[in-house]
């Protein structure tokens, strides 16, 4: 593709020689003749020099640079772009595999691709184009919409709902019981989980990822959320719209995210609250009541994100300030040493 193609296919502003024909992006690093490469990070601005890339895709406002370059206002929205462009996934043959198991009762519309070792169970409804891969297990009375991937080893428990477009990846569980139990004299009982999981449309999971099925009524994963790899969403939780939700994120039972949310990696939310729309919480937050729309928070508990940053460098302050409130005490005290800990004897046999 030549460059000037490329730069309308991304709405950037091209400065330089448009006929360069480019095969492939590739980053700052690898980069050689015939690829386009990016700068979305500024700290890595020294190795554009470097680069031995025909083009690159930069912030608008950058300094000018030796190649030609596609400028853009979000460049790393403009490499994700380029890079759909010129990237062919690999796609299984058509059909059903001789030893995949359909139920008779099952649905599915054509074109599809089941692999080896597939089950599709009874009273099944899948729509047309959807990629089925070796081992993946589908409960009965399960929906699902079209253009559907499921990857080795995803397990869908029966009723679970669907939409169009939703990518799941190895691994991942939609619909296993909720944890629940009432503790009682004579032990734990079990609390049937009678509802199912809905996942909406352009949704996509992240590899070993569980979604518990509700309690009662519906534990759901809203429109265009992207869920990375071993989440874990409890029973009746609400994921909303295009959330971000990265990896090793846990949420408690009927924790409510809305529109937009962000949570960083292993971050935690207790159980029965509501994460406002367009909250970020930061990397290994745990969120103990619930956030007013549009915080960005951190820390446990979480609160706003400059106060979480000011206390953390407090903490790293507290051995001066220690010895400081000591030399304070002393030197009130008219010169006289608060007396230290005594340190208990050591056993160590003699």
């Amino acid at each position: 593709m030549r460059l000037a193609a490329l730069a309308e296919r991304l709405d950037c502003e091209l400065r330089g020689d448009g006929s360069i024909e480019i095969r492939a992006v590739r980053s700052l690093e690898e980069a050689g003749p015939g690829d386009v490469t990016f700068l979305a990070n500024p700290k890595y601005t020294s190795q554009v020099a470097m680069t031995r890339a025909s083009a690159i895709i930069l912030p608008a406002a950058a300094d000018e640079v030796p190649l030609a370059s596609l400028r853009a206002a979000n460049p790393y929205l403009a490499f994700a772009e380029a890079l759909g462009l010129f990237y062919v996934p690999r796609r299984p043959a058509p059909g059903i595999h001789p030893t995949a198991v359909v139920a008779t009762s099952a649905k599915v519309a054509a074109p599809v691709s089941i692999g080896a070792y597939a089950v599709i169970g009874d009273d099944v409804e899948i729509g047309p184009e959807a990629t089925i891969h070796p081992h993946v297990t589908i409960y009965p009375g399960v929906r699902i919409g079209r253009a559907f991937v499921a990857h080795a080893g995803v397990v869908v428990r029966e009723d679970v709902r669907i939409g169009d477009r939703v990518v799941l990846h190895p691994g991942v569980v939609l619909g296993a019981d909720g944890f629940g139990f009432a503790p009682s004299p004579r032990g734990a009982v079990k609390i049937p989980q009678t509802g199912t999981v809905v996942i909406e449309d352009d949704v996509e999971i992240g590899a070993n990822t569980t979604i518990d099925r509700a309690t009662l009524g519906a534990t759901t994963v809203r429109q265009g959320a992207k869920l990375d790899n071993l989440v874990m969403v409890a029973h009746n939780c609400e994921v909303g719209a295009h959330s971000f939700l990265a990896a090793q994120v846990g949420l408690a039972g009927s924790t409510k995210l809305g529109r937009g949310v962000q949570m960083g990696g292993q971050a935690g939310a207790a159980g029965h609250l509501t994460i406002g729309d367009g909250v970020q919480v930061v990397a290994q937050s745990g969120v103990p009541n619930s956030i007013a729309p549009g915080r960005i928070v951190g820390g446990y508990p979480a609160v706003e994100v400059t106060r979480w940053r000011r206390a953390s460098a407090a903490l790293l302050r507290l051995p001066e300030l220690l010895q400081r409130v000591r030399r304070l005490e002393r030197a009130s005290a008219g010169g006289a040493s608060p007396p230290r800990p005594r340190r208990p004897a050591r056993d160590d046999g003699e």
